[in-house]
């Protein structure tokens, strides 16, 4: 791969973090072919921050909203959520998320994580799933970053539709349609 121009490589690196502001920069070194400390000289000249600083840039929003379950309840870390209409969490996958022989993550982690993000988007005191139809794209491995995004369909007569899509490193790993029972009938 040709090697960019320092302007040009600082544009596309804005606008690759503008989108995803969750990419490692390991990751952007390998996208444009330089290293990680020419990334951060130019995350610098930016004024772009580092990871964790993007991540809680990203959840600003207060987390008193979520009303279904407390934060402790859901897996993964919540960083962005507006009831009722979209959710999104990271799950770093570590040692205990898992197999021992092959370092592939257990689904029930993936699972787990979009379906407490579906529970925390309804807007009410009470969600529980009634049914999920899911679909395992691609392996997870230890040390990936799971990003998942919930977005509500429809929402009417106690019953909530919501799709849930998590990626790594923008290539979908994982799809799924929830369907939730709430006690109110608002949309």
């Amino acid at each position: 791969m040709k090697k960019l121009s320092k302007h040009l490589r600082q544009e596309q690196l804005q606008q690759l973090l503008e989108n995803d502001p969750f990419i490692t920069d390991e990751t952007l070194s390998h996208e444009f072919n330089v290293s990680i400390q020419t990334i951060r000289l130019d995350r610098l000249e930016l004024n772009i921050p580092e990871l964790r600083e993007r991540i809680k840039n990203v959840a600003v929003k207060s987390h008193d909203e979520i009303r279904t379950l407390s934060m402790d309840d859901i897996i993964g870390e919540v960083i962005d959520i507006e009831l009722d209409h979209m959710a999104l969490s990271i799950l770093d996958i570590k040692k205990e998320h898992v197999f021992s022989r092959n370092n592939i993550a257990r689904g029930h982690y993936l699972f787990a994580q979009a379906n407490s993000l579906c529970v925390a988007l309804i807007n009410d005191e009470f969600a529980l799933t009634v049914s999920s139809s899911i679909h395992f794209q691609k392996p997870v491995m230890l040390g990936d970053r799971v990003v998942t995004k919930a977005v509500l369909i429809e929402k009417k007569d106690k019953r909530a539709k919501i799709e849930v899509f998590s990626t790594v490193n923008q290539s979908q790993v994982f799809y799924g349609e929830f369907e939730m029972y709430h006690n109110n009938k608002g949309a």
